[in-house]
């Protein structure tokens, strides 16, 4: 019998998924799934999923989750790790979520020092909602709500929620990944693990930005997307690690 070398992981459940062709909140899901088991804490870590395109992330990962008001992830997460200190938390919360309405949440909760692991899905839009500009879109963007693209003089530039949240003592290990390609999808898995060590080894906030695709509303196929965000995201949220206590302490 021929071995099996790529199987499911046991934290993410057999289902189908909601989510659109070409989405890459499923790779997530998985590299999440994988470290959970890989650092052998399926049984007592608790998710908590926002209001998003991933709201229904309860329903794929086999483990307990709680979902939270729009936004307010990091407080949920917040009370549950002080009530239970001996699991291990995590929120998943994309963009419109984590850099909108619940700015104040997650800068409040990395500055706090929060013992909680944060996953942050950035694909520069809101998705499920049907496609509005965020704070994470482009300059020049097109979105349902910045037709003619998102204008510097009236919107702004981009919030860059990594580089912010280094500035704050309370945040151990911030950094920002891609899932666009093999060889980064490896180095998110990477960055994701570390961020769960350190909530295991109880030394703050962590959080991890991942650089994702959105094919359908931004109007292109799941390759041209992948293309796109190697064009145009990846100069304006450079990849790397933005704080690491560990590197600190050597």
């Amino acid at each position: 019998m021929a071995e099996k070398l790529f199987a499911r992981p046991q934290s993410l459940l057999d289902v189908s998924t909601h989510y659109c062709p070409g989405c890459q909140h499923g790779i997530i899901h998985r590299l999440v799934a994988e470290v959970i088991d890989e650092l052998g804490i399926q049984k007592k870590t608790i998710g908590v999923v926002p209001v998003g395109c991933s709201v229904l992330a309860d329903q794929y990962f086999n483990i307990d989750c709680q979902q939270a008001a729009h936004g307010r992830a990091p407080a949920v997460a917040t009370g549950i790790k002080r009530v239970h200190p001996e699991n291990v938390v995590f929120t998943y919360q994309g963009d419109g979520d984590i850099a909108a309405i619940g700015m104040a949440e997650v800068v409040h909760a990395a500055a706090r020092g929060e013992k909680i692991t944060t996953i942050f899905v950035n694909n520069a839009i809101y998705g499920m909602t049907g496609g509005q500009m965020a704070p994470t879109t482009l300059v020049n963007q097109v979105t349902a709500t910045s037709p003619y693209g998102r204008q510097l003089a009236v919107a702004g530039s981009p919030i860059r929620l990594s580089e912010l949240l280094a500035t704050l003592d309370g945040a151990k290990y911030i950094a920002r990944v891609s899932v666009n390609d093999p060889a980064n999808m490896t180095k998110a898995k990477k960055a994701i693990k570390t961020a769960f060590e350190v909530q295991i080894r109880g030394e703050g906030f962590a959080l991890v930005e991942v650089l994702a695709t959105c094919p359908t509303n931004w109007g292109k196929t799941p390759v041209e997307a992948k293309a796109w965000l190697k064009e145009n995201m990846l100069p304006q949220f450079p990849l790397g690690v933005y704080k690491n206590i560990e590197e600190v302490k050597q």
